[in-house]
């Protein structure tokens, strides 16, 4: 029998601003139906827990990417985590370790591991006083002034880095390693 493993799929840049609308239920059903099981969702932008065997989860960012734009008609990159991954981010961070505000942090998490040349090409001072750190498949950042006044952006940092990322607040990230553990 293959072992189910809890996994979280996070897809970048639907109900926001009006555009690229997916009902969270009907999110599920298409989790549901590409052979996961224990699917729930948590709140309007697209992070979706579920149980599915490793191999079912390598394969889902493509096949729900597939069916999200066969159904509704848009493209959605989705990027998908192991309960240990979503851990280990949690525990890694560099700004949590220095002691800094949570509601400062967020994650960027990215699709494809990017070379180490291509991540000391990054701007340390792009958007001071922002501050980031590359680590894995993540990127930590410090926003003292928020999300929407930050250099810090997708663009910047997929066009940089050669892959495709999707950001979320560390409150989110906690709640949703809650919701992997329940």
């Amino acid at each position: 029998m293959t072992r189910l493993e809890t996994h979280v799929a996070l897809l970048r840049g639907i109900n926001v601003g009006g555009k690229h609308k997916l009902p969270m239920k009907e999110l599920a059903e298409l989790v549901n139906g590409c052979g996961c099981s224990e699917v729930r969702t948590y709140i309007q932008s697209g992070n979706v827990v579920f149980a599915a065997s490793r191999q079912c989860a390598r394969e889902l960012p493509p096949l729900l990417a597939q069916r999200i734009e066969e159904r509704f008609g848009f493209q959605v990159p989705v990027i998908v985590r192991a309960r240990e991954e979503l851990a280990r981010v949690m525990r890694d961070s560099p700004f949590v370790k220095a002691g800094l505000p949570e509601n400062t942090l967020h994650v960027y998490f990215l699709a494809d591991l990017p070379s180490a040349d291509r991540v000391k090409s990054l701007a340390a001072n792009r958007s001071a006083p922002d501050a980031f750190r590359v680590i894995g498949r993540e990127i930590y950042l410090h926003l003292p002034n928020g999300m929407g006044r930050t250099k810090l952006t997708n663009t910047y940092f997929d066009s940089k880095l050669a892959t495709v990322s999707t950001a979320r607040n560390w409150a989110t990230v906690k709640t949703l390693l809650k919701m992997m553990d329940s």
